[in-house]
């Protein structure tokens, strides 16, 4: 078996924060409790002071629904692709550079919503929680798992709240698959299948040969941030960056935090066991055309162990279930979680409108009490912003996220190697596999000064 294998005095050395321009203190083991979140908490009378780093795309749905607050500050590094959000709030001080924001509006903020490409998810997020704001940060949480790692500890160590932006685990349909589960509805699940129609943007591609002029409005430099230094051009911005491994995670990064969760979470899933995947081409440049990915979870408790099946591009859907009537289509996106007893399938990216199949089944259902609090309104910005004012923690904190996150970028990792790998996930402090240099390599990287 394939271990991991760095010991925990090696992992807090790491040159990896340094590299990012963010100064954390020493880490201490896992669980430990450096000082209480209560003393981050904004009062309950008072509006949060949120800043957003990400103001176009996503960002401007973060910030619509944190809008119940007191925008205090507003960071994008192209002023173009900001510009709606920028004008629904004049007022607000602009900025290009996270840390100039942070540095100059210093106790002005509360809280930092992080809306931007998946590869300075990290050093934004850490720069805000070793300066004691709480964060809101999109999925994936990270980009690679050793920062998954870093992050779930300082948002222990920081006393802060956090929240990944998967708005579907604050829904009602996430709840409703963990108390079917729970009650027996299906009996005892070991196969699980999970499908998206991403990617929806370039991949399997190699990188220009040319370059472009980088865009006035656009600040090159910052967008790349922490990646290496490459020329401009337009096939990496906007959105279209997911598919390059320099800065996002391809299908299973951008969606398995959202199709995954209910089956992650109802499950009681942590680390896989093992991973290995079957790719339609990709390259060291950008993920492949599609893949598919097979997780090895362990028994839990009296729950055993668990196949889960990961199809995208290419290689999606998963496989039609015998319970489908023959006149339904497999949707474009959706899961499957089969159980002794029975299945259940979803047919959103949210888990938003779980079923017992086929419909019949449904129909007789008895269903089971609800006995997981819901969130007011399904609005996971709402929960967050609660939370940070001393309301119950966040479903999706860092401590859940991390582990999800984790899974989903291991995926990627076996999608990279080329080889099935064992994982011990158990050994929070190790980020290597023993041996296997060529696997390795992708459970971290190193920062670009910038």
């Amino acid at each position: 078996m394939i271990t991991v294998g760095m010991d925990r005095r090696q992992f807090l050395k790491s040159a990896g924060l340094a590299a990012a321009g963010v100064a954390l203190a020493q880490a201490p083991a896992f669980g430990e409790r450096i000082q209480s979140r209560r003393k981050r908490f904004c009062p309950p009378d008072r509006k949060l002071r949120i800043a957003a780093i990400g103001c176009g795309g996503k960002g401007t749905s973060d910030i619509d629904n944190s809008t119940s607050e007191e925008i205090v500050a507003l960071c994008d590094v192209d002023w173009d692709r900001a510009k709606k959000t920028f004008e629904k709030h004049p007022d607000v001080p602009k900025f290009k550079d996270y840390r100039k924001m942070l540095r100059e509006m210093g106790d002005k903020i509360d809280a930092v919503t992080i809306s931007t490409p998946d590869h300075m998810h990290y050093p934004q997020a850490m720069l805000a929680m070793e300066m004691g704001k709480h964060v809101y940060v999109q999925k994936p949480m990270a980009h690679t798992v050793w920062e998954c790692r870093r992050m779930a500890e300082a948002a222990r160590q920081y006393g802060v709240v956090t929240q990944m932006g998967n708005q579907g685990h604050a829904g009602e349909g996430i709840r409703l698959v963990k108390e079917w589960i729970q009650a027996g509805a299906i009996g005892k699940v070991r196969e699980v299948h999970i499908w998206t129609n991403r990617p929806i943007w370039p991949q399997n591609i190699q990188r220009p040969a040319t370059d472009e002029p980088v865009p006035e409005t656009l600040d090159w430099n910052l967008w790349l941030g922490v990646a290496p230094q490459r020329p401009y051009n337009g096939c990496y911005v906007p959105f279209k960056w997911r598919g390059w491994w320099d800065f996002g995670c391809g299908a299973i990064g951008d969606m398995a935090c959202h199709t995954m969760d209910a089956s992650f979470w109802g499950l009681d899933l942590t680390a896989p066991l093992s991973v290995e995947a079957e790719v339609d081409g990709g390259n060291e440049e950008t993920a492949p055309a599609g893949s598919i990915i097979t997780f090895q979870f362990g028994a839990r408790g009296n729950m055993p162990p668990v196949t889960m099946k990961w199809y995208d591009g290419t290689k999606s859907p998963a496989p039609r279930p015998k319970e489908l009537e023959a006149d339904r289509k497999m949707s474009k996106s959706g899961q499957l979680i089969i159980g002794e007893k029975g299945t259940i399938m979803d047919t959103t990216d949210y888990c938003n409108s779980p079923r017992l199949i086929p419909e019949s089944r449904m129909k007789d259902f008895q269903r089971p009490p609800k006995t997981i609090p819901r969130v007011p309104g399904a609005c996971p910005h709402k929960e967050w912003i609660a939370a940070c004012k001393g309301g119950p923690m966040c479903g999706s904190n860092f401590n859940y996220a991390a582990l999800l996150t984790e899974t989903s970028l291991l995926g990627n990792v076996a999608v990279r190697c080329g080889k099935k790998f064992f994982w011990d996930g158990m050994n929070r402090w190790n980020i290597s596999i023993a041996g296997q240099p060529e696997i390795t390599k992708y459970l971290r990287k190193t920062y670009r000064k910038f």
